[in-house]
C-alpha cells in the first residue's frame, strides 16, 4: 500500500490489541530508544504469540515533532484508561534484534520468563523486530498432531510400562508443550534425557527454579534422578526410530546435568554398546571439565554450552556459579575439542548487552580461542530491564551495533563456523560443512 508505515500497537486491559494514532513504533535496548524503519521488521513468524506486558507504558515515535510519546491512556477510551505495551514471543529460529519500547509504572513487578521482541503493524499485518538465524522445521507445530503425539504416548506406556522417564517427558509433551518431548513421540529429530533434579548455577532467569518466587517458572523441574537403563531405553527407542537422531541431556525441565555425570555416563555406555547411531548430546554449563572428559571417552559426541556473556563478571552476575568458575567452562570445551566433539555455544543474547561493542569483541575473541564449531543463538527468556540492573550494565546509545550486524559480522569472521537454532544432526553437521567448504 502506497505511503503505508509500520504504526505502534497497544493493548487494553482485556487484552484488545489497536493501532496507536499518529504513532509509529520504535524498538528498546537496555531503556535506550530507538526509531525504527521497514527494513529493521519482518512478517510475525509463524507459531509466535502476542503478549501484553503488565504495567508498561507503551512509548512511540511522533515523526512530526521528532519526539518520543509515552501513550499513558487508552486513547478509544472516555475514562482515561490505562494502557499497555505489546510484544512477540517468537517461534524458534528467530533472534530478537530490539525490545519493545516502553516505561514501567510504579511497582510493575518482574515479566514473566519469556523473551520479549519489538512488534508492530504494517501493512495491515503483525511485524517484528527479529532475524532468522535457523530454517529447520524441528518444531514448527504444523507438522506436530496431538493426535500422534496421543499415539506414540500410547505405545511407549505398552513398550515401556515402568519407565519414569518416559512418564515424565508425556506431561512435558501435553501439559507444557515441550517441542522436544513432542518430537520423542513423534519419532521425529531430537529427543530430550532430563536427568538431574539438582543443579550448581543459580540463574536469575531459570526457568525451572526461582527459590525467592520474585517470577513464576515456566516449566516444572524434574524431580527424579532417572536410572541409567530408563535414559538408556528412552535414548536406544528414538535412536531405533529416527532416520538421523539426536537424543539430548540437559533440558528446559531439569538442573545442570553433570551434577549426575556418574548415571550419565553409565547410561551412555549402555546406548553406545547397542547402537552408534545419531548423535549423544550434552547441553550444559560446562562447569566439571573431569566428568566432560569421562562422558566423550564413554561415548558422548556432542556438547553444547550455555554462556549469557564471553566476560566472566557479566557471566557470573547472570548464572552466579556455586561450586566453579568461568574458567571450567573454558577447561571443559578444551577437553571436548581434544575429544574430537563437537562443541556448540548456546549463546543467551538480549539486545543492548549481545551487541556493544564490549560483548561482540569479548565473544568474538572466545569464538576464536576455544576453537567453537556452532553458535546458536537463543533469545534470553528474562525481564530486560530486570537483566540489565542485574548485570549491572548501561551501554552508550554510540556503542551499540545491532543485532543484524553481530549476526554478519560473526558469519564473515568465521566462514567456517555454523550459525542456528537447534543442535545439528549428523547429516546436518556434513551438510553444512560441505556448503562451507564450498562457498
Amino acid at each position: 500500500m502506497k505511503g503505508d508505515r509500520p504504526k505502534l500497537i497497544i493493548a487494553d486491559k482485556r487484552g484488545r490489541i489497536y493501532p496507536a494514532p499518529g504513532l509509529t513504533p520504535c524498538g528498546m535496548k537496555a531503556g535506550i530508544f530507538f526509531t525504527l524503519s521497514p527494513d529493521d521488521l519482518i512478517e510475525l513468524p509463524r507459531d509466535s504469540e502476542l503478549f501484553v506486558m503488565p504495567g508498561r507504558i507503551p512509548v512511540g515515535y511522533d515523526a512530526a515533532s521528532k519526539n518520543y510519546i509515552r501513550v499513558n491512556n487508552d486513547p478509544y477510551s472516555k475514562k482515561r484508561r490505562p494502557c499497555f505495551a505489546v510484544a512477540a514471543f517468537l517461534s524458534p529460529g528467530y533472534t530478537i534484534t530490539y525490545n519493545p519500547c516502553y516505561v514501567e509504572r510504579n511497582h510493575s513487578g518482574i515479566l514473566p520468563l519469556f523473551s520479549y521482541a519489538g512488534v508492530c503493524l504494517y501493512k495491515e499485518k503483525f511485524y517484528v523486530t527479529a532475524v532468522r538465524v535457523d530454517r529447520e522445521l524441528r518444531q514448527d507445530l504444523r507438522f506436530m498432531d496431538i493426535a500422534k503425539i496421543e499415539s506414540g504416548i500410547r505405545n511407549t506406556r505398552r513398550l515401556f510400562p515402568k519407565n519414569r522417564l518416559f512418564r515424565h517427558l508425556e506431561r512435558c509433551a501435553l501439559c507444557y508443550a515441550c517441542p522436544a518431548a513432542k518430537n520423542l513421540f513423534l519419532s521425529r529429530y531430537e529427543a530430550p534425557l532430563p536427568s538431574s533434579p539438582y543443579c550448581n548455577s543459580r540463574c536469575i532467569g531459570c526457568i525451572s527454579h526461582q527459590p525467592d518466587k520474585r517470577c513464576s517458572i515456566t516449566q516444572p523441574r524434574i524431580k527424579f534422578s532417572p536410572r541409567a537403563d530408563e535414559i538408556a531405553e528412552v535414548a536406544l527407542f528414538h535412536i531405533r526410530n529416527v532416520k538421523d537422531p539426536v537424543v539430548s541431556f540437559g533440558q528446559g525441565c531439569e538442573g545442570e546435568p553433570l551434577m549426575v555425570s556418574d548415571t550419565l555416563e553409565a547410561a551412555i555406555r549402555i546406548i553406545r554398546s547397542k547402537s552408534g547411531k545419531g548423535i549423544i548430546n550434552l547441553n550444559t554449563n560446562a562447569s566439571r571439565p573431569k566428568a566432560i572428559k569421562r562422558l566423550f571417552r564413554a561415548g558422548l559426541n556432542s556438547m553444547r554450552v550455555s554462556i549469557n556473556s564471553a566476560q566472566e563478571r557479566y557471566y557470573d552476575r547472570y548464572y552466579r556459579p556455586g561450586d566453579y568458575e568461568f574458567g571450567h567452562v573454558m577447561e571443559s570445551i578444551k577437553k571436548a575439542k581434544r575429544a574430537l566433539g563437537f562443541v556448540s555455544v548456546n549463546y543467551l543474547s538480549m539486545p543492548g548487552f549481545t551487541d556493544s561493542r564490549e560483548e561482540a569483541d569479548s565473544f568474538s575473541s572466545f569464538v576464536r580461542s576455544a576453537g567453537i564449531d556452532m553458535i546458536q543463538l537463543r533469545n534470553l527468556n528474562i525481564d530486560p530491564m530486570y537483566y540489565f540492573s542485574s548485570l549491572g550494565f548501561s551501554p552508550e546509545k554510540e556503542g551499540l551495533l545491532g543485532m543484524r550486524e553481530v549476526v554478519n559480522t560473526l558469519r564473515r569472521d568465521f566462514p567456517s563456523l555454523m550459525l542456528g537454532y537447534f543442535n545439528p544432526s549428523r547429516q546436518r553437521v556434513s551438510r553444512m560443512r560441505l556448503d562451507i567448504s564450498t562457498a
